[in-house]
Protein backbone atom coordinates (compact mmCIF):
# COMPACT_ATOMS: atom_id res chain seq x y z
CA UNK A 1 0.00 0.00 0.00
CA UNK A 2 1.04 3.91 -1.23
CA UNK A 3 2.46 5.74 1.93
CA UNK A 4 0.89 8.92 1.21
CA UNK A 5 -1.21 11.25 3.90
CA UNK A 6 -4.39 10.10 1.85
CA UNK A 7 -3.79 6.44 3.22
CA UNK A 8 -2.82 7.40 6.94
CA UNK A 9 -4.08 6.14 9.10
CA UNK A 10 -4.38 9.05 11.76
CA UNK A 11 -7.90 10.91 10.12
CA UNK A 12 -9.43 7.91 8.57
CA UNK A 13 -12.76 9.65 9.35
CA UNK A 14 -14.20 10.21 5.22
CA UNK A 15 -17.06 7.97 4.23
CA UNK A 16 -17.13 6.85 0.68
CA UNK A 17 -20.14 4.76 -0.58
CA UNK A 18 -20.80 3.08 -4.56
CA UNK A 19 -23.43 0.88 -5.53
CA UNK A 20 -22.64 -2.11 -6.65
CA UNK A 21 -24.28 -5.65 -8.13
CA UNK A 22 -24.22 -8.52 -6.30
CA UNK A 23 -21.88 -9.77 -8.81
CA UNK A 24 -19.69 -7.04 -8.42
CA UNK A 25 -19.50 -7.42 -4.45
CA UNK A 26 -19.37 -11.18 -4.55
CA UNK A 27 -16.34 -11.03 -6.98
CA UNK A 28 -14.80 -8.13 -5.35
CA UNK A 29 -15.18 -10.32 -2.15
CA UNK A 30 -14.10 -13.10 -3.57
CA UNK A 31 -11.11 -10.96 -4.59
CA UNK A 32 -10.17 -9.95 -1.14
CA UNK A 33 -10.52 -13.39 0.16
CA UNK A 34 -8.06 -14.43 -2.38
CA UNK A 35 -6.01 -11.84 -1.36
CA UNK A 36 -6.20 -11.94 2.54
CA UNK A 37 -7.51 -8.87 2.98
CA UNK A 38 -11.26 -7.47 3.55
CA UNK A 39 -13.42 -6.12 0.76
CA UNK A 40 -12.43 -2.21 2.29
CA UNK A 41 -8.84 -2.93 2.17
CA UNK A 42 -8.78 -4.71 -1.03
CA UNK A 43 -11.23 -1.55 -2.54
CA UNK A 44 -9.22 1.15 -0.72
CA UNK A 45 -5.86 -0.38 -1.97
CA UNK A 46 -7.36 -0.84 -5.49
CA UNK A 47 -8.61 2.81 -6.27
CA UNK A 48 -5.44 4.59 -4.12
CA UNK A 49 -3.51 2.85 -6.63
CA UNK A 50 -5.65 3.19 -9.76
CA UNK A 51 -5.48 6.84 -8.33
CA UNK A 52 -2.01 7.41 -8.25
CA UNK A 53 -1.63 6.08 -11.80
CA UNK A 54 -4.02 8.10 -13.69
CA UNK A 55 -3.03 11.59 -11.91
CA UNK A 56 0.81 10.14 -12.59
CA UNK A 57 -0.37 10.09 -16.46
CA UNK A 58 -1.79 13.43 -16.23
CA UNK A 59 1.31 15.24 -14.38
CA UNK A 60 4.10 13.20 -15.82
CA UNK A 61 4.98 14.31 -19.22
CA UNK A 62 6.89 11.38 -21.28
CA UNK A 63 9.34 12.55 -23.98
CA UNK A 64 11.18 10.25 -26.44
CA UNK A 65 15.38 10.51 -26.81
CA UNK A 66 14.35 12.71 -30.10
CA UNK A 67 11.89 14.88 -27.73
CA UNK A 68 14.42 15.55 -24.86
CA UNK A 69 17.15 16.44 -27.23
CA UNK A 70 14.80 18.83 -29.40
CA UNK A 71 13.67 20.64 -25.73
CA UNK A 72 16.90 20.86 -24.09
CA UNK A 73 18.75 22.27 -27.49
CA UNK A 74 15.35 24.82 -27.40
CA UNK A 75 16.35 26.02 -23.85
CA UNK A 76 19.96 26.02 -24.17
CA UNK A 77 19.78 27.90 -27.73
CA UNK A 78 16.19 29.45 -27.71
CA UNK A 79 15.84 31.76 -31.36
CA UNK A 80 15.90 35.11 -31.18
CA UNK A 81 11.97 36.29 -30.61
CA UNK A 82 9.42 37.03 -33.82
CA UNK A 83 8.79 40.38 -34.68
CA UNK A 84 4.85 40.13 -33.26
CA UNK A 85 6.82 39.40 -29.81
CA UNK A 86 8.91 42.26 -30.33
CA UNK A 87 6.21 44.42 -31.41
CA UNK A 88 3.87 42.90 -28.22
CA UNK A 89 7.06 43.93 -25.55
CA UNK A 90 7.32 47.59 -27.04
CA UNK A 91 3.71 48.21 -26.66
CA UNK A 92 3.79 46.46 -23.06
CA UNK A 93 6.68 48.80 -22.01
CA UNK A 94 4.78 51.61 -24.07
CA UNK A 95 1.96 50.95 -21.70
CA UNK A 96 3.46 50.13 -18.39
CA UNK A 97 6.11 52.57 -18.75
CA UNK A 98 9.22 49.99 -18.22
Amino acid sequence: MLNTPETSDKSRNARLEARVSSDQKDFFQRAAKLTGRTLSELVIESTQEAASRIVQEHEVIRLSREEQITFVSALLAPSEPGMRIRKAVRSYRQKTGL
